[in-house]
């Protein structure tokens, strides 16, 4: 009769090698508007503005594509109103001769009121930029962070004098990166510094309660189906010390606006800063619409934010997930039994996936590595022969503390990836979980599928 272990191990596989929705978004700095109708000529709009203003000169690309002919318009015009916090900061035309609108933002120090500098037609009085006079905004404009709107219409287009009524109002929303320190208290007064980084608007009422290990904080956001339909992620940061071990947790579960999150949408980060955890709140659109019919169930009136909960989960959610540097392969990792302990033996399963298409890699070589204080306590190599494989090891009395399960050498490409566990069984099971992504797989979020299915893990 088959042992319960090996039928452990056999359902564990079966459910890593089961193909898994993922999660990924579409990169930050530019938004387009897909279908602009001007006296009937299809044309899109994109704007494009860094998401960090740290140089002397940064540039705002307002770009103007003809879509039958996906060349760029000619002699376009445009009204164009950008708003911050709710405030209008400046409304103008600006022409553009082929398409292509560059608008330069020069450094915010040493200017008390903002100015645009260029040269205006004499027709609408529109900024065009020319070889020796370019346009330029200077002043106080992106010195803080969170949404910026650009209300853009089109006045002509095809011929400079070929003025346009009426084409609508279109918007683009773009984000500036702000990063945020939030003091708190413990259990026992002491403080503790969090950090907040938004990719999307900016936080507000941040709050870290002690006794329930909890942290909620706010962000401004329009729930209207105008403004929804080209989000295309929230993305949220909670930073805090990796020494703070009264909200470490193997997991953590998300709300926005009392509306429990899926799985996918919070993940833990412990290799970004050496010396933070982060904790990445990730919503696509799917997941806003979703939160949305939810909160329309009751009779109260949509909010004019969202509000954010994050609480410590002792459960082990798995498969844990990890990329490789290219993002060509993703690693699936589980154990059995779910207690790391010393002198019990642990069996490692894992899928070695394509990371385009998250179906299972067949036939995939590997090298798996056990590492504990820079010093390798097993190595083996082997064949994913169906994609999915298992490794065994028993860790000695005297291998505790952090851990790293390493893959090196994945499909003889000399790719790698790593996870981070804790062995601590002085308290009693396993403390600490953190998946480890290598460098760049954690804020992966949303660039290859566009799509992701709404179902509760």
């Amino acid at each position: 009769m088959m042992s319960i272990t090996k039928l452990s191990i056999l359902a564990l596989a079966a459910c890593l090698l089961f193909p898994a929705s993922s999660v990924y978004g579409h990169g930050l700095g530019i938004d387009t508007i897909s279908s602009v109708d001007v006296a009937g000529k299809e044309i899109s709009i994109s704007v494009e503005m860094p998401m960090y203003f740290e140089s002397e000169q940064e540039q705002i690309t307002i770009t103007a594509t003809d879509k039958e002919t996906d060349e760029p318009a000619k002699n376009v015009t445009f009204l164009i109103g950008l708003f911050h916090s709710n405030e209008m900061i400046f409304r103008n035309y600006f022409f553009t001769e082929n398409g292509v609108l560059p608008i330069t933002v020069l450094s915010q120090q040493g200017y008390d009121n903002f100015v645009i500098n260029g040269e205006q037609d004499s027709l609408l009085g529109a900024y065009h930029a020319t070889e020796s006079s370019p346009i330029e905004i200077a002043g106080p404009v992106f010195d803080s962070g969170g949404l910026f709107t650009f209300e853009i219409e089109v006045r002509t287009i095809d011929e400079p004098t070929n003025i346009i009524e009426d084409s609508g109002v279109y918007r683009a929303d773009l984000t500036l990166v702000e990063t945020t320190s939030h003091p708190q208290e413990d259990t026992e007064g002491n403080d503790v510094e969090f950090r907040m980084k938004s990719y999307f608007d900016k936080i507000q009422n941040f709050q870290y309660d002690p006794a329930t290990k909890q942290v909620t904080f706010e962000m401004p956001f329009d729930w209207s189906e105008n403004s929804m339909s080209h989000v295309t992620v929230v993305h949220e940061e909670v930073h805090f010390p990796k020494h703070f071990i009264e909200f470490l947790s193997p997991s953590y579960s998300g709300y926005a606006n009392g509306i429990e999150l899926f799985k996918a949408s919070v993940s833990i980060d412990d290799y970004t800063e050496e010396d933070e955890r982060i904790v990445h709140f990730v919503l696509l659109q799917d997941h806003l619409r979703f939160i949305k019919n939810e909160m329309k169930k009751s009779d109260e009136p949509l909010p004019d934010n969202i509000v954010f909960t994050l609480t410590t989960n002792e459960k082990i959610s798995f498969p844990l997930e990890a990329f490789t540097k290219s993002e060509d392969f993703k690693v699936n990792l589980s154990w059995d039994p779910i207690d790391l302990e010393p002198g019990v033996e642990t069996n490692f399963v894992f899928t070695i996936r394509d990371g385009w298409t998250n179906e299972p890699l067949r036939n995939s070589d590997y090298s798996f590595v056990i590492i504990q204080n820079g010093a390798e306590l097993y190595r083996v190599s082997g064949t994913a022969t169906v994609g999915g494989e298992f490794e065994k090891f028993t860790f000695a009395e005297d291998q505790t503390g952090p851990t790293t399960i390493k893959f090196e050498n994945i499909r003889n490409t000399g790719q790698e990836t790593e996870f981070g566990i804790m062995v601590a069984p002085e308290f009693g099971t396993i403390a600490i979980l953190i998946l480890v992504v290598s460098i760049i797989g954690i804020i992966v979020i949303a660039r290859k599928y566009e799509t992701f299915s709404l179902i509760r893990m």
